[in-house]
């Protein structure tokens, strides 16, 4: 026949000696009846249940379409190909998981037949319950999450993306297995506030919701060694008008505070006092734009903060909007005196001129500038902030370029908000916070982070036995990449210093289930503290 003929216009299943497959839907789609009930429920904002169709107008507008596919043997073939294709791991700041490729011409025959069916049969089904005019051709892709694999927060917004949908061909699954989706209800900004509704994944289950500025939703991470299969894709129509990005206030940003040398003294290991120490850490950063400082504080200060960070009267507080971070933060008005003393040590005029030192970066009046390296006056300033120093702090030359660094870039969290924000005199300033990170937290990359130089500041406790597999890490990478630049792990009594510019971001992976191991060594700890500050020249 001519239809088999090498090079013949046939159908590609047939060249490849397949059967034909054909998806018939679910007998209730074709209820004339029934779709006009949906659409007036659609219209009116109301809640609709059928045993077909269920119809829910909140958080946001969702359909449930259980027993979509009307033939369980053709669902059961269709799970069987999808497995059957080349999946490739995806991992960034939003999600982990495996994804085929876009299946759009896939040329698999219960695929094909899948996609014949939701782009004709289901696609004006839907047209007519939403009355979106919804174009005849969609996005669609095979997804698999396993054990930890999460999808956090986001709304799907992209331009013409009008209506999501997601088809279950899962095991038999429970709540407790994680992997449900999540619907976030929404603040007067159109930011999300909380989880109000969860759908645990079923099999041969349909869910559609309509994407807009509030569609925020999430799938949670997978907590049992089944596998979530999933195909899912978006509809597009028309595009509509999305109202202005709501802007944060930022973290308040101030000078530093008049502390000398003294405080240095105090708190940090004498080793990083050195100048000699510090002409050399300055050349590593210069070379890197990064560094690490191991025992960064006295053992015994070191200790002292450990057990105060222990103490039960401190206030956390959540932070977010779950699209862009989630985690805790202290209160600082409820610390115990000893971390209010770090945070003095953090925020002190010694220290910001013993960054200086350490960087090159111009963050005290007392630094070198590139105006005086060019003067051929480059030498370190004195950390103690005095035109006197002491017999130990001998001035030695150093280079102060901070021209010579690969700059890197902000984050989303608040103290990374309004690019703009600098002192009018030009005076360095700084902002920070104490953040508590547990299972489940985790900060993004976002469209409103800010573009700018500034010097990043970690400083880790409690993270005895951390394995990288379970996130928590700091991830840098470049605008509108996944590839990471540089990665920065939580360590004991370490310092971490970044030095970023207008084209990375970064972010706090997302602490998965792998760390509650961590309890069986260590029953009373669920996570770590970071102090993390951000400096600006």
């Amino acid at each position: 026949m001519a239809t088999k003929r090498r090079g013949a216009a046939a159908p590609a299943a047939a060249k490849r000696g397949r059967r034909e497959a054909h998806a018939e839907l679910c007998a209730a789609l074709g209820d004339a009846a029934l779709r006009e009930r949906a659409g007036a429920a659609w219209a009116r904002g109301e809640r609709l249940r059928h045993d077909a169709v269920v119809l829910e107008p909140a958080p946001f507008r969702h359909c449930v379409i259980p027993g979509f596919l009307a033939s369980s043997a053709f669902a059961e073939a269709l799970r069987d190909e999808l497995l059957g294709l080349d999946f490739r791991g995806r991992r960034n700041d939003l999600l982990s998981l495996r994804q085929s490729e876009e299946l759009g011409a896939s040329t698999e025959p219960h695929v094909a037949a899948l996609r014949h069916a939701l782009c004709e049969e289901f696609q004006v089904w839907l047209s007519a319950v939403t009355q979106i005019e919804l174009e005849p051709t969609i996005d669609i892709s095979c997804a698999k999450y396993e054990y930890t694999d999460v999808l956090l927060c986001h709304d799907d917004e992209l331009e013409g993306r009008r209506i999501a949908f997601i088809l279950y061909l899962v095991p038999p699954w429970e709540k407790s297995d994680g992997g449900t989706l999540d619907l976030y209800s929404t603040d007067e900004h159109f930011q999300p506030q909380q989880i109000t509704k969860s759908l645990v994944p079923s099999w041969n289950t349909l869910v559609f919701f309509e994407v807009s500025p509030v569609s925020f939703h999430q799938v949670s991470e997978v907590l049992s060694q089944k596998c979530r299969l999933s195909v899912s894709g978006w509809f597009h129509g028309p595009s509509v008008a999305r109202p202005a990005r709501h802007i944060e206030a930022p973290l308040a940003r101030s000078p530093h505070i008049p502390y000398d040398h003294e405080i240095l003294y105090e708190w940090i290991n004498e080793v990083y006092l050195d100048l000699d120490s510090q002409a050399q850490i300055q050349e590593e950063f210069e070379e890197r734009s990064e560094i690490l400082l191991k025992d960064f504080l006295k053992k015994e200060k070191y200790q002292l903060l450990c057990e105060a960070l222990e103490n039960k009267e401190i206030q956390w507080s959540s932070r977010g909007p779950a699209n862009k971070r989630l985690y805790e933060a202290a209160e600082e008005d409820s610390l115990p005196d000893t971390l209010k003393k770090f945070l003095q040590l953090l925020r002190s005029e010694a220290l910001f001129l013993l960054l200086s030192n350490f960087t090159g970066l111009k963050l005290h009046f007392l630094a070198p500038s590139d105006e005086d390296e060019d003067a051929g006056e480059g030498q370190a300033a004195d950390s103690s902030g005095h035109s006197s120093p002491k017999p130990e702090q001998e001035e030695t030359e150093q280079a102060a370029n901070g021209n010579s660094h690969q700059p890197r870039q902000p984050e989303s969290t608040p103290e990374a908000q309004d690019s703009e924000t600098r002192s009018s005199s030009g005076t360095p300033v700084c902002a920070g916070e104490l953040r508590r990170w547990t299972h489940g937290h985790y900060t993004l990359v976002h469209d409103s982070q800010a573009t700018e130089f500034a010097l990043d500041l970690l400083f880790f406790c409690g993270c005895e036995d951390w394995d990288p597999e379970y996130g928590g890490f700091t991830s840098y990478i470049a605008k509108g990449e996944d590839e990471e630049l540089l990665t920065v792990n939580p360590e004991d009594n370490c310092l971490a210093l970044v030095y970023r510019d207008k084209e990375t971001m970064k972010f706090v992976k997302y602490i998965n289930h792998r760390s509650l191991a961590r309890l069986n060594k260590h029953p009373n700890k669920t996570g770590f503290w970071d102090f993390s500050f951000v400096y600006y020249e």
